[in-house]
């Protein structure tokens, strides 16, 4: 083989990439990035192809997971025998019962740091105004004195 060339795809590589062509416009033939990825989203899923490409079997079982537990969920199943039945956590099935209230999923993670940065934001209106000390050192040791 010379030097520099390249194997040429074979026929499922080139499937591959007639179907991500075909399904994936540039963002540039959009008015925003919002609307690219929620029309390239749409499109993923109507191809098999593209979504058994694209999500790792890791994602995949996650999804199944989530998708057990809404089913879980709508039979009127406890959290305990969910979590049981599936091995997922109390946070996870709670997310899962968030996210058809507020129509998106957001993990755990994701949650708790909107969480913290809210208690963060409410923490400074309510901390009192502390005066500035400067150090002295003494011969009993250092001690803060006002300015």
């Amino acid at each position: 083989m010379e030097r520099g060339v390249r194997n040429l795809p074979n026929k499922k590589q080139e499937e591959y990439i007639k179907n991500i062509s075909e399904n994936i416009l540039p963002i540039d033939y959009y008015s925003s990035r919002k609307i690219w990825e929620s029309s390239c989203w749409d499109k993923i899923v109507k191809s098999e192809t593209l979504l058994r490409l694209l999500i790792t079997p890791h994602e995949r079982h996650d999804f199944i997971m989530r998708a057990a537990v809404l089913q879980g969920l709508i039979s009127g199943k406890s959290y305990r025998q969910i979590g049981k039945e599936l091995w997922v956590s109390p946070q996870t099935i709670s997310g899962i019962k968030k996210a058809t209230e507020e129509s998106i999923y957001k993990s755990y993670l994701e949650r708790s740091k909107k969480k913290q940065k809210e208690e963060k934001d409410n923490s400074f209106l309510f901390q009192r105004h502390k005066t500035k000390k400067r150090a002295v050192r003494t011969k009993f040791g250092t001690t803060y004195v006002s300015f």
